[in-house]
C-alpha cells in the first residue's frame, strides 16, 4: 500500500501446544503494541494466519489459533493511518460489478493491509467475495471490473488474455503530440505492447488524448506516452520534472466486451463529471 517506511515492522508468532490465548493477545505480547492497536491492524488486513501450507488474512481478534499455526503482524503505522477515498458502484451484474476507482485507491491490498484497496471496500459494500480481474495503478482513476465468482473471474481472465476487452483511457499530457494521432509500438518488459492515441483537444497544460491499449502491460499508457515524449501530466514516476499538484491526469473511461457469462455486448462509460474530476481536478 505504497512505499514502506522505517517504522514498518513484522512480528511472527508460532502458536504453542495448549494455547488458550486469542490472536490479538498473542500478537500484543510479541510486539509490545497495545491490544487496541493490534485489533485495529487486524481489522485493516495487516494480520495473516498460516496453517496447513495456506496463508490468509485473519480479522477476528478473538480467534484462538490452533497449535502449530503461525501468526504474522505486518505493521506500518503510516499505512494504517491512511483514509481511503470512496469508490462508486456503477453497475452490479451479481457475478461481476463495475466501479469508479478514484485516484489514491489501490486495486488490491498487500501484506500491510487492504483497507485502502477497492478489493476490500467492494467486498464489504456488496457482502460478496471479490476477485480482481484487472488492475489500475494507485494514481489512476476510472473504471475497474471486479468478479464475484471464481467462474466469472476465470471467464473474464480469458477475455483479457485473448485481448477481447476494449479498454479506453483519457490522458492530459505534456506538450502537443505530432502527429496528433497514431500508434505506439514499443515492447515493454520484453513483451510486445501496442497503444493507439488520438488528440481530442488542446489545453494550456498540453493536449487531451484518447488512448486504446491493445496489449495491457504494466503501466503501459504511462510508459508509452513518456516514450512518445509526452508524459501524463502529474505522473509521479515517468517523465522528468513532471510532478504537478492535483495528482496524475489519467482516467480509465470505457470498457467494452462481449460478456462471457450472458453472451451479450456490454459497454461501460465513466460519467463525464467523474472523468473531468480526475483530468482537471475539483470535486466529482
Amino acid at each position: 500500500m505504497g512505499s514502506l517506511t522505517p517504522s514498518s515492522k513484522t512480528w511472527t508468532v508460532t502458536v504453542a501446544a495448549g494455547n488458550t490465548a486469542d490472536a490479538a493477545t498473542l500478537l500484543a505480547t510479541a510486539s509490545g503494541l497495545s491490544k487496541r492497536k493490534v485489533k485495529e491492524a487486524m481489522s485493516k488486513g495487516a494480520v495473516w494466519l498460516a496453517r496447513d501450507h495456506q496463508e490468509q488474512r485473519l480479522r477476528r481478534a478473538t480467534s484462538v489459533p490452533a497449535a502449530g499455526a503461525v501468526l504474522r503482524l505486518h505493521y506500518a503505522p503510516e499505512i494504517l493511518a491512511r483514509q481511503p477515498p470512496t469508490p462508486l458502484l456503477l453497475a452490479d451484474r451479481q457475478a461481476y460489478s463495475v466501479w469508479h476507482k478514484p485516484p489514491g485507491l489501490l486495486s488490491q491490498g498487500n501484506r500491510y493491509g487492504d483497507h485502502c484497496a477497492i478489493e476490500r471496500l467492494a467486498a464489504k459494500h456488496l457482502d460478496r467475495p471479490v476477485f480482481v480481474v484487472h488492475r489500475l495503478d494507485r494514481e489512476t482513476g476510472g473504471l475497474i471490473l471486479l468478479a464475484h465468482q471464481q467462474r466469472a473471474a476465470a471467464a473474464f481472465g480469458r477475455l483479457l488474455r485473448e485481448r477481447r476487452m476494449e479498454k479506453t483511457y483519457l490522458a492530459l499530457v505534456c506538450g502537443r503530440p505530432q502527429p496528433p494521432s497514431g500508434e505506439i509500438l514499443l515492447s515493454l518488459d520484453g513483451k510486445a505492447a501496442a497503444s493507439r492515441y488520438v488528440t481530442v483537444a488542446y489545453y494550456a497544460e498540453g493536449a487531451l488524448l484518447r488512448i486504446e491499449i491493445i496489449s495491457g502491460r504494466t503501466h503501459q499508457v504511462r510508459r508509452h506516452l513518456t516514450a512518445l515524449g509526452h508524459p501524463v501530466v502529474g505522473d509521479p514516476r515517468y517523465g522528468r520534472g513532471n510532478k504537478r499538484p492535483g495528482g496524475m491526469r489519467l482516467v480509465a473511461c470505457r470498457l467494452a466486451f462481449r460478456c462471457p457469462l450472458a453472451h451479450k455486448e456490454e459497454t461501460f462509460c465513466l460519467p463525464g463529471r467523474l472523468a473531468r474530476s480526475v483530468l482537471f481536478g475539483g470535486t466529482s
